[in-house]
């Protein structure tokens, strides 16, 4: 049977409308000239409306003509509307109105009253993301919303979502936009001053060349001499021959003040100083700010500025409590302050620093500061060291510290539109280098050290201030800000204490046994050092102190934050657990500690768990708990090793690889219930670059720095191939632990001390030796650490031998050509994991190849400290134990795949392990050997 489309009956084609013959030619012509039509609109608009607009016209003319029921008509234009809506709807998430207008599932509007709105956000910032549940249960709870549907509400929450990140967004880009605009306000007024000092010394060299054709028209007259340097010499009179000015006189002091002003000035935004930019600080708008280090001038200076979202006076009262923030300040007194009449005021100051080593007196400045503001606006804090050169008085000396000279230095902070300040900073100074040994007097004449020390360090203090203030920094814990800053400043302040040894905290030095590699120095009175109540707590009715080993050396071409990450993440490769054991014992509650029966660290007792803290905005500085678990002790000598044990640690620079950053890693015994006030007994390393010399030789070994400072000839004797792989970079690593003693058990604290502290640089040179970049490669040097040995030569042997008698394969490719050493090649070079692990209760590993090394994350000598069950997860654990027997009788086993652990806690997949047994040259079992096939990070 046969239809025809044009009859009036209505079909399934056809829902909406009638179309009828005679109408047809002109609908087509209709729709021939709107499509022309259409041609001319634009892309964007046509793609949004085109089935609508041309539809909702066409059918309208139709419908004039009687072609199109009106019903049809209707139902067209809320259908396409609907569609309309929904797109305005997505394209005006971001307007108010949005909010309290959506398209229920017919397609209709829905209008939100206020108090449903009201409803929604309460539940909004409850949970942003609420299941389909909890929505469900949100329409029961709230009869306000009865009348909306769980879609719809669904929808309204993504809307939410979308507008609170396309706000952030836009705030984040704000703020981006404000620093890039201020930061090209700043290159435009130096570009400027450059264009006008270029004009200035154009003019001036007009004058010389002047001046020299005079003179050599006139060679006897010497008028033009004095012209020249009478002007030389009244430029350098009023810098080099100050008057005497009276201490008790404002106007004096005001007038060094004015001068220090001027001088800052022309560092902050001038070129009084030549400033070359810090290699390694990333550019971008998200970066730090502009450092710039000084080249040729007297001293060390470094130059930063940067943006910050906070009001110059807050900004001026941060930088001003310099003890907050620069953690090597031990000490500032404001001795006097002098009001001046322009609004500022003029302070008199004392301050104390640390001294980075052991063998190197600590510093001490005596400096006039200045705090004023400038014509539009700006604040000024400059600061200069008072000396018979600059007049002023003379100010307090304190025996065992080297006065150091400041000069002009200082902070302009200024407003910015919109909010927010223009931060630069100037730290200018002479360090009196010549009074350090040479070895380390780089760490005073480098300004790249003082900029990571206290210039960058100012900076990135006030920009983490102003996001936790912002609310853009969020901890974890119940702590706040403030507190945990308190506890990074005190394990700080404690390791430099340490470090320095006061006399006038307490620390008197003991005699050494012989040996002066390492320092021993006791605190009978650490009530300066922990506080009256802490150390009433620490100690035991018999009386007693706090004993310090500490000790320097060298360390060459070692990256100091690689050397600092690796010591954080493998403690078990340095510490002992039995010193652990007592300085943990030392801070537990109602703990009476002696001296420990210390054992030789053949194996570490537990794992090390890193519990994180907090950390600053650019994880430069890292707090965190460490607790290492202990386990059941069997008898009495293992009672300390019982429980688990916690340690606050600060992790500083790990993240660093710009040329003069200092790492470090300081930690302290705490006890389970880590109260805000308990006793931090700090201990710690610390590593600092040392600028390369290109003329001098730099050793390769790493050498105690105390007992080498003149290297005699055994320094100089080094083999060809160490020349060929050094890079010639060096730094200097000190290290200082600190243990709580008992008066009557004193010399058997300092006798284990010194043990342990040897032991502890023992472990580092072999840790330093195996992580040492070379341009061989690290692979290389793991090869070269196996080749060492013949006896690994010899259990490559066995493990391909094993392997073929059990298996009746060839564990690599030309094996059973090669030996020795070429055998061991090929073993090291397989791509599946090897390892092997010793026949004992409690298996640790002996041998891995450099795939094995990878899946582990490890080093060959850490590999040591691992255990095969720390490696394998519980349905690993089973299997082997399962088919044990199987091997220790037929000779290997397949595993299935499965999920294991390296020794960083990072699972890894594979997809087979074949173990088999190792046999020696007698055919007796010597140990086991894994290959973990196909293995790969999860």
């Amino acid at each position: 049977m046969s239809y025809d489309l044009f009859s009036p009956c209505r079909s399934a084609a056809f829902p909406l409308f009638y179309i009828y013959p005679s109408h047809l030619e002109a609908h087509t012509k209709h729709q021939t000239v709107k499509r022309e039509r259409e041609k001319r609109i634009p892309w964007a608009r046509r793609e949004k409306f085109h089935k609508s607009r041309v539809r909702v016209s066409a059918f309208l003319r139709l419908q004039s003509r009687g072609c199109v029921r009106e019903e049809g008509l209707i139902d067209l234009f809320l259908s396409d509307m609907s569609m309309v809506a929904a797109t305005s709807v997505g394209k005006d998430k971001l307007s108010s109105a949005s909010a309290m207008v959506g398209i229920d599932a017919a397609g209709k509007y829905v209008r939100y009253t206020p108090e449903q709105v009201d409803a929604l956000e309460r539940v909004y910032n409850e949970c942003p993301k609420p299941c389909s549940l909890r929505r469900q249960q949100l329409i029961r709870e709230c009869p306000i919303l009865s009348n909306i549907e769980p879609k719809q509400i669904k929808v309204w929450f993504q809307n939410r979502r979308c507008r609170e990140k396309q706000r952030k967004e836009a705030s984040r880009l704000q703020t981006v936009n404000r620093k890039l605009s201020a930061m090209n306000k700043l290159l435009m007024e130096e570009n400027d001053r450059l264009q006008k000092q270029v004009s200035q010394l154009v003019y001036e060299n007009g004058y010389m060349r002047q001046q020299l054709h005079h003179t050599s028209a006139a060679t006897t007259d010497t008028s033009c001499e004095s012209a020249v340097t009478s002007g030389q010499r009244g430029q350098q009179n009023p810098l080099s021959q100050n008057p005497p000015r009276d201490a008790n006189n404002p106007a004096s002091l005001l007038a060094i003040a004015e001068e220090t002003l001027a001088e800052f000035l022309s560092k902050a935004t001038g070129t009084s100083v030549e400033w070359v930019p810090l290699v390694g600080m990333k550019p971008g708008p998200d970066s730090i700010g502009i450092i710039a280090v000084s080249h040729n001038c007297s001293g060390v200076a470094a130059r930063a500025c940067g943006l910050v979202s906070l009001e110059p006076t807050k900004v001026a009262e941060i930088l001003k409590d310099r003890p907050s923030w620069f953690r090597e300040c031990r000490r500032l007194d404001v001795l006097s302050i002098i009001p001046t009449g322009n609004g500022g005021n003029i302070e008199l100051i004392y301050m104390q620093t640390y001294a980075p080593t052991t063998i190197a007196p600590a510093r001490d400045f005596w400096t006039l500061r200045y705090t004023t503001a400038l014509d539009d606006g700006s604040l000024v804090i400059c600061e200069r060291s008072l000396t018979p050169s600059t007049g002023g008085p003379a100010g307090p000396t304190t025996p065992g510290f080297v006065r150091a000279e400041m000069l002009p230095s200082g902070y302009l902070v200024r407003p910015c539109e919109g909010g927010g300040s223009m931060i630069h900073i100037v730290d200018h100074v002479d360090w009196d280098a010549w009074n350090v040994p040479e070895v380390i007097r780089p760490l005073y004449e480098s300004p790249k050290v003082l900029a990571h020390k206290a210039t960058i360090t100012a900076l990135r203090h006030i920009r983490q201030i102003a996001l936790e203030l912002s609310g853009e920094v969020s901890f974890t814990g119940s702590r706040q800000p403030a507190v945990l800053r308190t506890f990074s400043q005190r394990l700080s302040r404690g390791f430099n204490d340490a470090v320095n040894g006061f006399v006038d905290d307490g620390w008197t030095l003991l005699s050494n046994d012989g040996s002066d590699d390492v320092t021993i120095a006791v605190n009978s009175s650490p009530d300066k050092l922990l506080g009256t109540h802490a150390s009433m707590a620490l100690f035991s009715a018999l009386g007693g102190g706090i004993l310090c080993a500490k000790a320097s050396m060298l360390l060459q071409n070692v990256p100091p934050a690689l050397l600092v990450q690796f010591l954080r993440e493998h403690r078990s490769e340095w510490a002992d657990s039995g010193v652990d054991a007592y300085s943990a014992s030392s801070f537990r509650a109602h703990s009476q500690f002696g001296v420990p029966g210390l054992r030789s660290n053949t194996g570490f007792w537990g794992s090390q768990i890193i519990l994180p803290l907090a950390h600053t905005v650019e994880n430069e500085e890292l707090l965190e708990v460490v607790r290492l678990e202990g386990h059941h002790g069997f008898n009495q000598d293992e009672l300390l090793l019982s429980r688990d044990m916690y340690f606050l640690q600060l992790c500083t620079g790990v993240d660093e690889n710009a040329p003069g950053a200092c790492a470090q890693l300081v930690f302290a015994p705490i006890d389970e219930s880590f109260a805000d006030d308990a006793p931090l007994l700090a201990s710690g390393f610390r590593v600092t670059p040392l600028e390369p010399k290109t003329n001098a030789p730099a050793s390769t070994r790493t050498l105690d720095l105390a007992s080498t400072l003149e290297i005699g000839s055994s320094g100089s004797a080094r083999s060809a191939n160490d020349n060929m792989n050094s890079t010639g970079t060096r730094s200097v690593l000190t290290l200082a632990f600190q243990f709580a003693y008992e008066n009557h058990l004193r010399d058997s604290v300092a006798v284990m001390a010194r043990q342990y502290v040897r032991s502890v640089v023992a472990s580092v040179q072999r840790v330093a030796m195996a992580i040492a970049p070379s341009r061989l490669g690290c692979s290389q040097i793991g090869m070269k650490q196996a080749n060492a040995s013949p006896a690994a030569q010899t259990l490559a042997e066995w493990v391909s031998k094993s392997y073929r008698a059990h298996t009746g394969n060839e564990l690599a490719q030309g094996d059973c050509q090669g030996g020795g050493d070429g055998l061991l090649k090929l073993i090291w070079h397989h791509s599946d994991a090897i390892m092997c692990c010793s026949l004992k209760a409690s298996p640790v590993f002996s041998f891995a190849n450099q795939a094995g090394l990878d899946m582990l994350e490890t080093t060959l000598i850490a590999l040591q400290e691992i255990r095969i069950e720390s490696v394998l997860d519980e349905a690993g654990r089973k299997a082997l134990c399962s088919e044990f027997n199987k091997i220790m009788q037929q000779g290997f086993a397949r595993l299935p795949g499965g999920i294991c652990m390296s020794s960083m806690g990072r699972p890894v997949s594979y997809e087979e392990a074949v173990v088999w047994k190792v046999l020696d040259e007698d055919d007796s079992p010597h140990c086991l050997a894994f290959m973990f096939v196909n293995w790969s990070f999860v």
